[in-house]
């Protein structure tokens, strides 16, 4: 059990999975801080010095001068500020995955639109199959070819 356990732990796709999670955490963290500390402070500025972190409901009726004293209070609290932010976060998670699914897409389609270079193709004459000229056994019916100078014919 712990032999196979190994073997599908050290797979590739489950270091891949872990590498991508690992990174995507990291990400995460990056596009927070964008959010929270390049994105919001000029919008908050724009719109009358606001800070986003600070803007919460305090369902207790209770007026709080900022977030941190209406928590440290226990109040409970609805953080609409703190969700626009989350959206924020996510909205720029979004449209950089689009944007690199999209290159990806591209990417993975020029190399479909490159045609594959065209085998000669010839007639197995065992099972009549089309085999590649240059094949020393048909795929189909395994019948061992041999070359000739003209085609290969299948031998006994």
């Amino acid at each position: 059990m712990i032999k196979e356990f190994k073997e599908f732990a050290m797979k590739g796709n489950m270091i891949e999975l872990a590498i991508g999670v690992i990174i995507g955490g990291a990400f995460g963290k990056v596009v927070t801080s964008i959010v929270n500390d390049i994105v919001m402070p000029p919008i908050g500025l724009l719109l009358g010095r606001v800070n986003f972190t600070d803007l919460f409901i305090s369902l207790n009726g209770v007026s709080y001068p900022n977030l941190a004293e209406a928590k440290k209070a226990g109040a409970p609290t609805l953080n609409y500020g703190l969700f626009i932010n989350t959206i924020l976060d996510f909205l720029i998670v979004a449209f950089v995955i689009f944007i690199a699914v999209k290159q990806l897409n591209r990417l993975r389609k020029k190399q479909q639109d490159k045609p594959e270079p065209k085998m000669k193709m010839v007639e197995c004459p065992e099972c009549l199959s089309e085999i590649p000229e240059h094949a020393v056994r048909c795929k189909y019916c395994t019948a061992k070819l041999e070359p000739s100078l003209e085609k290969k014919q299948l031998t006994n």
